[in-house]
């Protein structure tokens, strides 16, 4: 790992992750199997020296950090909150297409939220702070946002994170090749193969 990676960590599942309601701004906690999967998380990342954390401040993400390991050294980060959904919150793809057809988060306008480019300047401005860091930076936080991040990463528009599925309680790492900025590893769930599959 060189001095400015970024390992992204999506928190565990929740019931919302489940039933694939839309969680932005809603504080809800992780269920039992999603506390497990922080756990395994901290003996995937088995102590990883970051000198910088950062997470999310909502619930399911700060938990996981804790349970990961890193409850001493997390910074709450309010540029790394999950996209504001605003009228969709809570609600599934499926059911809002009954009212609007072929909608979906990435393409169509989030009224009484954010849009993608929103979330996509503060996605810059987080790997600006990762950037700036001692070392390499872990970053707890939630799928929509991390694919964004990901994207904006490789100087790509922030719809382009519908390209990079995220499975909950994953590990994923942002690097370089040279002066390249590159994704050297995605969603890896090895640590949960014991467990049911990731939402």
């Amino acid at each position: 790992m060189t001095a400015h990676d970024i390992v992204l960590v999506r928190h565990g599942q929740t019931e919302w992750s489940i039933s694939g309601r839309h969680t932005g701004r809603t504080d809800i906690p992780l269920t039992d199997l999603g506390r497990q999967q922080a756990d395994a998380l901290g003996e995937m990342l088995d102590g990883e020296a970051f000198p910088t954390v950062l997470s999310s401040p909502l619930q399911r993400a700060w938990e996981t950090m804790e349970r990961a390991g890193y409850a001493a050294q997390g910074i709450a980060s309010q540029d790394i909150l999950e996209w504001d959904y605003g009228v969709f919150e809570g609600r599934t793809t499926e059911d809002i297409r009954r009212e609007i057809p072929d909608w979906s988060v990435w393409t169509h306008p989030m009224t009484g939220g954010e849009s993608a480019d929103a979330v996509g300047a503060r996605a810059d401005l987080a790997i600006e702070q990762c950037l700036a860091a001692p070392g390499p930076v872990a970053v707890f936080a939630h799928g929509h946002f991390l694919r964004i991040m990901t994207a904006r990463w490789m100087g790509l528009p922030a719809s382009a994170g519908k390209h990079f599925s995220l499975g909950t309680a994953t590990v994923s790492t942002l690097g370089w090749e040279r002066d390249n900025r590159v994704l050297q590893m995605w969603n890896d769930a090895c640590h949960l193969n014991s467990m049911d599959p990731v939402l």
